[in-house]
């Protein structure tokens, strides 16, 4: 059985340069639940002449949820301007999502985040969280595997747990898991209710650890990946939220966008199922 609700990151379908529409039409037509967008695709629909209400609209025509925002502020940089220039940034962006009706923003270590402390990066995170309750989103704090502070799952599970936030949320990707070196020990220490999102993707065995990129994902199940583990104890753990098929393939060969869609559900569906 599959237990879970399947979304589709927007990167997946970077290389056919669609706009945000576009995007959430051939998810919802491969038959998604939800769709990850891109903050930089959604201004980029807005300066084009796009309003904040059409797109909400189109997600609501669609029977698709805007389930998570892929956003970029700097919320725990070492340097207290740039900080604060990231939440200033972080406020305009959760407050544009707000008037689409997307669910929530991800929060990972962009900016320099070296030497700076698991307590620190609490603090702004429950700072971070605050503004995003007042405004009406959720804030998934995210790990990245290369990042130089939080690229670990436990590292996540400090900052979590030290921010003080009720229901704090993890972004759990197991392409970072790998990189940074976390393991299905680390994702067992999770309860299904702290996570917002899952991240599905692979990842081939002939690449090093330590030098493999995003663009070197696969689909799930082409890889080695632990993915039926991954799925045992998400669906144990409670979980039963969104799994978003994310991928930075830069070229798919005679595939469509449509194509790749179908392609990907059908995968992680069948990587993801669970013995009942």
């Amino acid at each position: 059985m599959f237990p879970f609700k399947a979304a589709l990151n927007a990167s997946t379908l970077f290389p056919f340069e669609l706009n945000v529409l576009e995007q959430v039409r051939a998810a919802a037509k491969a038959g998604y639940e939800g769709i990850e967008l891109w903050v930089r695709d959604i201004e980029a629909y807005l300066r084009e002449g796009g309003t904040t209400g059409g797109l909400r609209e189109a997600l609501a025509e669609s029977g698709i949820v805007l389930a998570n925002a892929i956003a970029f502020f700097k919320w725990a940089d070492r340097d207290e301007a740039v900080r604060e220039e990231g939440f200033a940034q972080a406020e305009r962006e959760m407050r544009m999502l707000a008037e689409i009706g997307c669910q929530a923003v991800a929060a990972p270590p962009f900016g320099e985040v070296a030497n700076v402390p698991l307590s620190e990066m609490a603090r702004h995170f429950a700072r971070l969280s605050a503004l995003g309750r007042e405004i009406g989103i959720d804030v998934y704090l995210e790990f990245w595997g290369r990042a130089s502070t939080l690229s670990r799952l436990d590292e996540a599970i400090t900052v979590q747990r030290e921010s003080g936030v009720a229901g704090a949320k993890l972004l759990v990707d197991p392409f970072h898991m790998y990189t940074g070196g976390s393991s299905i020990e680390d994702l067992r220490r999770v309860a299904g209710s702290g996570i917002g999102i899952f991240h599905v993707n692979d990842y081939p065995a002939v690449l090093p650890r330590e030098t493999i990129t995003d663009a070197d994902r696969v689909f799930p199940g082409e890889g080695v990946a632990p993915s039926a583990a991954l799925a045992r104890q998400l669906y144990d753990s409670g979980y039963r939220g969104f799994l978003s098929l994310e991928l930075f393939i830069a070229d798919f060969g005679s595939m469509t966008a449509e194509d790749v869609a179908a392609k990907g559900i059908a995968d992680l569906k069948t990587a993801y199922q669970v013995e009942a």
